[in-house]
């Protein structure tokens, strides 16, 4: 009977580039950015990995189909490389596919790579502002902050919440990420701003102003990956292992059926239930010491915050005012800054999420560093729209724990 890969598979190595607006900068150095850190971690020599995962959503914009650029980009050693797109969890999928990999026991050390070179291409999240096939054809009526402002919408009428309680709440989601930002050099913004700017910026998508909404940026991040036993036998002393990963997919439910109301979502809940069960959680709320969300609108994080079983139903305005979720509170969410001050380059942000969880466990998150380092952390992305999306979380933590 399965039993999930608890505790089976290592991080020898994780590497992250800086992102931002990277105009010098093509997606091959972007790779070579994140995996010269990834491998010099991992303190191992390039032929030892034997198999690769390449995470790239919007490739006709950049990269290609295949997984030639990142064999080529790396001059890796003629192994597997496969490129995978599920949305915005296409760098967790790569994470994914790298870890059952190692668990399998099919290779020994894995490669997972995510990258999005997207400034260069005008992509952006209102299509008549951008070009692009995507944009042009397949999303010509549809924007995001649109459907996620929808969003903020089912969730007042559920919850008979005050509308200015939750543009507050909003606020405060907005603010505290753009504080944390500053504190992390590899952030695309790394700029303070306050409640007053966030309450009076120009409006995208009502209730989502332009603090609310995240942008777009440049990006890659890496993870090499192995066996607790051979991370151990290469001079690792402090391992962190993968607990969890999950993958919900939306079945037509939200979209064809009434009994979604809009105001949650259904993949993250049953995704997250799941990835508890395989980690051996039962109450995230005492166990999770961080967690990474898809905050791509400030909405979006505080929703997911009960869509994580974390804030009771409804209950996640309160817990946000109150701090429980800022970087000195009881879970901190988006101590490196999120979505919102990385910016999102698809195929990289899963992977960036998992890099700031290694860190803090390891202790080396520098200024932004937990004072506890923590024992378990939880990433979370979303990919697609409120009726109609993906969800992948990965938990990971200190082998043992």
């Amino acid at each position: 009977m399965a039993s999930g890969i608890r505790d089976k598979v290592a991080i020898l190595g994780m590497g992250c580039s800086k992102f931002g607006e990277r105009w010098d900068k093509e997606a091959d150095d972007l790779m070579v950015e994140a995996f010269e850190e990834a491998i010099k971690d991992a303190g191992i020599e390039k032929n030892q990995i034997q198999a690769a995962w390449l995470a790239t959503a919007i490739e006709e914009q950049h990269v290609g189909k295949s997984g030639i650029p990142l064999a080529q980009a790396l001059r890796l050693p003629f192994i597997p490389v496969t490129r995978v797109e599920n949305y915005c969890a296409s760098g967790t999928e790569a994470f994914r596919g790298a870890v059952y990999a190692v668990a399998s026991g099919a290779c020994d050390i894995a490669l997972a790579l995510g990258v999005e070179k997207l400034k260069d291409t005008g992509y952006g999240g209102l299509p008549q502002r951008s070009r692009g096939a995507l944009n042009s054809m397949f999303w010509a009526n549809l924007s995001a902050p649109g459907s996620f402002a929808q969003l903020a919408g089912a969730y007042v009428a559920k919850h008979g919440c005050n509308a200015g309680d939750l543009k507050q709440a909003m606020a405060h989601v907005s603010v505290k990420s753009h504080d944390n930002g500053t504190r992390n050099p590899k952030a695309h913004l790394q700029n303070k701003i306050t409640v007053d700017t966030v309450m009076n910026a120009p409006m995208v998508a009502a209730p989502l102003g332009l603090y609310d909404c995240c942008g777009v940026s440049d990006g890659s991040a890496c993870a090499i990956v192995t066996t607790p036993e051979l991370a151990k036998s290469l001079g690792k002393s402090d391992i962190i292992s993968v607990k969890a990963l999950q993958l919900a997919v939306s079945n037509g439910l939200e979209a064809q059926h009434n009994s979604w109301d809009g105001s949650y979502f259904a993949t993250t809940r049953i995704a997250s239930t799941r990835a508890y069960a395989e980690a051996g959680i039962t109450k995230p709320r005492e166990q999770i010491d961080l967690i990474e969300v898809h905050d791509c609108f400030s909405v979006t994080e505080l929703v997911t915050m009960e869509d994580l079983h974390i804030s009771p139903e409804g209950g996640a305005i309160k817990d946000v005012l109150d701090g429980f979720y800022d970087a000195d509170g009881g879970i901190p969410c988006q101590i490196d800054g999120g979505l919102k001050c990385f910016g999102h380059p698809i195929g990289a942000s899963g992977l960036r999420m998992i890099y700031e969880m290694y860190l803090q466990l390891l202790g080396r998150a520098g200024p932004r560093q937990r004072k506890q380092p923590p024992v378990f952390g939880l990433t979370h992305n979303l990919g697609g729209f409120p009726h109609q999306n993906v969800c992948s979380i990965s938990i990971v933590g200190r082998y043992g724990a």
